[in-house]
């Protein structure tokens, strides 16, 4: 079970398109990431979503980290 205590739910718009490339991003995502973080992509919505349940990361690491690898990414408010 997660704990989501003080966590912060973060969401995305990403260019991100299938598995292949979300096995691509998994241990970046994993690296940055603590035991109690927890993120999954949506792929059915057509804004292809990435969410992620953190304590400590902030917005612009995560559209960082992505566009340094090429994806597209956006936050959604």
């Amino acid at each position: 079970m997660r704990s989501q205590l003080n966590n912060t739910v973060l969401v995305f718009k990403t260019s991100v398109e299938n598995n292949k490339d979300i096995s691509r991003l998994q241990p970046i995502l994993n690296t940055v990431m603590t035991k109690n973080d927890f993120w999954n992509f949506d792929l059915e919505d057509c804004d292809n979503i990435l969410r992620i349940e953190t304590n400590h990361l902030q917005p612009e690491s995560v559209l960082g980290l992505l566009g340094m690898h090429g994806f597209y990414c956006e936050e959604l408010r």
